[in-house]
């Protein structure tokens, strides 16, 4: 037996204008003028790291828009694994002396933010 998708479930979004996608593409150059000051020896450590979640937050977004609507929840999962694993990140940065208190709350309250926008966002695909 075929089945017959409607046209409902191939409804495409357009990634650049998604919220969230241009939170996280402010959020990933937020993250690389952040790290462009790290010391040299973070090149491979944090600074790598952390550049290569920030893309991957504001890539997943664009990559499950042009998917199903429950492919693209997985993308969104992606995304928010991504968000939470620069969140540790930042948080490691700080710790570490590479990054201000004030400008690690700042950082981290737009990661949360965009936490919080993709899920409520997540919410309407369902």
């Amino acid at each position: 037996m075929i089945e017959i998708q409607t046209m409902n479930e191939f409804k495409r979004h357009n990634f650049k204008r998604l919220k969230i996608w241009q939170m996280a593409m402010e959020l990933a150059k937020m993250i690389f003028d952040l790290t462009s000051n790290f010391p040299s020896s973070e090149k491979y450590g944090l600074m790598s790291q952390m550049n290569r979640c920030s893309v991957s937050i504001a890539s997943n977004i664009a990559e499950g828009s042009s998917r199903t609507n429950k492919s693209f929840n997985h993308f969104l999962d992606i995304a928010l694994g991504s968000s939470f694993e620069l969140q540790t990140q930042l948080l490691l940065a700080n710790a570490n002396g590479l990054i201000a208190d004030e400008i690690t709350n700042n950082i981290e309250s737009q990661i949360e933010e965009l936490q919080k926008a993709t899920m409520s966002f997540q919410n309407t695909l369902n």
